[in-house]
């Protein structure tokens, strides 16, 4: 479970959340795509209380900062209160004037769909994605693998003959 995490087989809480957020932090920076990372550990000052956000980048197309929380359980509609606070303060604190509104995302080991629901959280600008804590059978990853393939392959062509179109009426 997480190999690739590189743990040892006892491991701390703190010790897993800290691998997971290093592969988080490293996949959304290999994305590419206009994200800049900003702070891991962000701390904000709140009526005397420190608060600590996990990772926080920016989105330099969207001009918007992306704030990540990464929760080891199952999601609790109390996460929803923390990045609530954690956007407030980001909006009073770091916003610039020609940047939009924050994103937050919260990512949880296993969802609760009934209570991301009532939440609303599909009207706001907090979401919520699962992560996995241990591999899908490999039928199906290799399912998945081959239906991605042919969906790109599928994208290359139809690009291609957008090309050679394009080229055609020139």
């Amino acid at each position: 479970m997480l190999d690739f995490l590189n743990l040892k087989d006892i491991y701390s809480e703190s010790d897993m959340e800290a691998a997971i957020l290093r592969e988080l932090e490293s996949f959304i920076l290999e994305l590419g795509a206009g994200f800049t990372f900003v702070a891991r550990q962000k701390r904000m000052a709140i009526d005397n209380e420190d608060f600590y956000l996990d990772l926080l980048f920016y989105h330099r197309k969207l001009k918007r900062l992306v704030a990540v929380e990464l929760k080891l359980g199952k999601f609790k509609a109390t996460f929803k209160g923390q990045m609530e606070l954690y956007l407030r303060w980001l909006k009073k604190y770091e916003k610039e004037k020609d940047e939009n509104d924050h994103l937050g995302l919260v990512l949880c080991a296993e969802g609760a769909h009934e209570q991301i629901e009532l939440l609303e959280l599909n009207k706001s600008s907090i979401k919520i994605a699962e992560y996995l804590t241990e591999l899908p059978p490999k039928e199906l990853l290799e399912k998945k693998l081959h239906a991605a393939i042919e969906k790109s392959r599928a994208l290359l062509e139809q690009r291609a003959g957008e090309s050679k179109e394009h080229d055609r009426k020139e």
